[in-house]
């Protein structure tokens, strides 16, 4: 289902000039001297057209730097009228909502920790009635589409028309590179539902670490996002939050200058119809491949009618691991990816077990929540 709202197009937001829409400046707002003189280095490069620095810092520990608080607001508001670059900082609470508009704020972003609560986004909500300002919507922690999109929706029915959505990755037990996963399926998917809304990449907070944020940059370019967020400091290395994720404004050129940005559509008609017979083929392997996932869901309600019969329990661990371990030695030999194979055969595993589960339980439909099992 395609969600519509009410909204004012990126291209069409102030400070907006060409894609990507870039955001850019230090993590937290530390000193007056250090968000003055990172701002001016911004300022030089063409392609920034915000300045960004947390105010309040949500810290997973107490010792931590949480932030200079509303204090800060007055070194950005100094920003803004020295460079002219329009300026942006989260907001946790109804009271920063306030704060920030006293200082004449130009973007809020609601954070991922505070996206993934109802509560605290409708109050965010509330406090915004009525006012004319940007405010971007990061993704909850976790992957949850539908909190994200409920979380964009309250903003909307505030009357904020200029909205928009930010990428930051999602938390897992896993360990990757990364420090968040990306997940890319799921802006995606809002891109899917929810066309209408700009999305803004932040590889500063998917990567964690300084050397990957060209790559993930360039995959969500070519991604078609709107726009990315790159945090930025004088001094990375001194920082007082995240400071291996941070590069210096020249180091944030010499990425951009490194960046392909491609045509997200074409009118030349003989490639339109190389690509209109590809999708061709697509389309039918998607059929080929929805057929035989039928086929193997019958075959695994057999295997459950046996297992009530007998008295068996439906997960059979070892069976589980051999098929994970046959697949991924023959994906991966026919040039697929790892994590590809993991999700696919998670998900067939998945479904599996809860046909399975409906038959031990008499046609009851029993859904397992863990996706892991």
């Amino acid at each position: 289902m395609v969600i519509k709202l009410e909204t004012i197009p990126v291209t069409e937001w102030k400070g907006y000039s060409k894609r990507p829409f870039l955001i850019s400046g230090p993590c937290s707002a530390e000193t007056e001297e250090q968000v003055m003189e990172t701002a001016r280095q911004l300022a030089k490069i063409e392609q920034v057209s915000l300045f960004r620095a947390g105010i309040w810092k949500p810290r997973t520990r107490p010792d931590s730097f949480e932030g200079i608080g509303t204090p800060a607001l007055k070194w950005l508001r100094n920003v803004k009228e020295e460079t002219g670059l329009l300026v942006g900082c989260e907001v946790a609470n109804e009271r920063h909502v306030y704060e920030t508009l006293k200082y004449g704020i130009d973007m809020l972003w609601i954070g991922a920790r505070t996206s993934v609560n109802p509560f605290t986004v409708q109050e965010i909500a509330n406090a915004l009635n009525g006012v004319d300002v940007m405010v971007m919507i990061k993704n909850p922690i976790n992957p949850d589409i539908d909190l994200w999109i409920g979380a964009i929706e309250r903003i909307a029915r505030a009357g904020i028309k200029r909205i928009g959505a930010i990428h930051r990755g999602f938390s897992s037990y896993e360990k990757t590179s990364y420090r968040n996963q990306p997940n890319w399926q799921l802006p995606i998917e809002l891109r899917r539902k929810m066309p209408d809304i700009p999305i803004i990449c932040d590889p500063s907070h998917i990567a964690g670490a300084r050397q990957y944020l060209h790559e993930i940059s360039q995959k969500a370019l070519d991604l078609n996002f709107d726009g990315l967020m790159l945090e930025s400091h004088i001094q990375p290395e001194k920082a007082l939050s995240d400071s291996a994720q941070q590069i210096t404004p020249g180091e944030l050129h010499e990425l951009l200058s490194r960046l392909i940005l491609r045509n997200p559509s074409t009118s030349d008609p003989k490639l339109l119809d190389i690509l209109g017979e590809l999708r061709q083929q697509i389309d039918v392997f998607d059929d080929h491949l929805i057929d035989l996932i039928e086929r193997r869901m019958e075959v695994a309600e057999k295997i459950g009618h046996y297992k009530k019969e007998n008295n068996i329990t439906i997960l059979q661990s070892a069976r589980w691991d051999e098929i994970v371990k046959r697949a991924m030695t023959k994906g991966l030999s026919k040039g697929l990816s790892r994590e590809m194979i993991d999700s696919i055969f998670k998900a067939i595993h998945q479904e599996s077990i809860n046909k399975q589960m409906k038959i031990m339980n008499n046609g009851i439909d029993i859904n397992i929540a863990d996706k892991n099992i």
